[in-house]
């Protein structure tokens, strides 16, 4: 290497990220990059190795593949892997998936990803929604205590399908009518006063009854105290599941009432609104994965990247929900 080129190398150190200088680090001691996320990989599959077609746990080795482990299953003689299964099988370049992670608890634009590892931003896309695919799955199982329940509406995007049931709409652009309608697609949020948070896309238009008893029913405590503004759809619904329920007179300006108010599923709401912006604009199929998302990010459940890579293999032992 030439001086000037030395030089040029060394001035660049200090914007490398630490996980960019750990790999530095592994390069210089001779290890290969993929040593870490092939090492996480194969040892998430080692605690629970079976056949995913037959379920037999009765297999032996049978030589590598792409830098995998295979096995062949003894009863039905398929062969496998660690990934076959997983969200992650048939996905390439696997020494760039901890640095991807990294880049999606940065919370990373599928641009500025592609830019960082040098991947196309198809690569990138595609690695998102496999990443969140199973990460997502990880919610609370019931909300106890007070809980507060809010709707959010976002305008219905059709953002790269192939076919628009509509004309295409300029820069994100707006509904066609005013007021709430059937292009605005309604996002439920619940959040218990300890935190614990459910997200729903209950649909188009205006929330109804019976979304809330396909949503909220199953995760409220039978002695939950159900706060919400003045929506008519709360009322019946607290009534025909035996829920308590008090709501608030937002337009009479009446925000608080002692412990009655929807103060916190409000804030949450703000959060998810300007973090949704920075993606301009989410396509509607996608929305329960970009909620899930922002649940990892806003509670802290996952903080590594590796586990988040193990959260995508299915692993969630460090993962307590109620």
């Amino acid at each position: 290497m030439q001086p000037a080129e030395w030089t040029s190398l060394m001035a660049q150190f200090p914007h490398l990220s630490q996980r960019q200088r750990q790999a530095c680090i592994a390069v210089l001691r001779g290890n290969a990059q993929q040593d870490a996320s092939i090492a996480l990989i194969e040892d998430v599959a080692r605690q629970r190795l079976h056949c995913p077609a037959c379920h037999s746990a009765h297999l032996h080795r049978h030589g590598h593949a792409h830098g995998l482990q295979r096995y062949r299953c003894v009863p039905c003689g398929r062969t496998f892997n660690a990934l076959t299964g997983t969200p992650l099988a048939h996905l390439r370049h696997k020494a760039m998936w901890l640095d991807y992670a990294d880049c999606l608890l940065d919370s990373c634009s599928v641009r500025k990803a592609a830019s960082q590892l040098g991947v196309h931003r198809n690569t990138t896309f595609r690695w998102r929604h496999r990443f969140l695919s199973l990460a997502t799955t990880d919610r609370p199982r019931c909300l106890h205590g007070i809980a507060e329940a809010d709707e959010l509406y976002v305008l219905a995007s059709q953002k790269g399908a192939r076919h628009l049931t509509r004309p295409a709409r300029r820069r994100g652009g707006h509904a066609r009518l005013r007021g709430i309608c059937n292009e605005h697609e309604c996002i439920l949020v619940a959040r218990d006063r300890t935190g614990q948070t459910l997200a729903f896309v209950t649909g188009r238009g205006q929330l109804t009854k019976a979304q809330l008893h396909r949503c909220l029913r199953p995760v409220m405590d039978q002695d939950v105290l159900l706060v919400t503004h003045g929506h008519a759809a709360y009322p019946p619904f607290a009534k025909e599941a035996g829920i308590s329920h008090q709501a608030v007179n937002v337009r009479a300006g009446i925000r608080v009432r002692g412990a009655v108010h929807v103060q916190h599923v409000n804030a949450y709401h703000s959060r998810l609104r300007g973090w949704l912006q920075r993606f301009h604009g989410v396509a509607s199929r996608y929305l329960p994965h970009y909620l899930g998302w922002r649940w990892i990010l806003d509670a802290r459940r996952i903080r590594s990247p590796e586990a988040l890579l193990k959260a995508t293999l299915g692993e969630f032992p460090h993962l307590t929900v109620t």
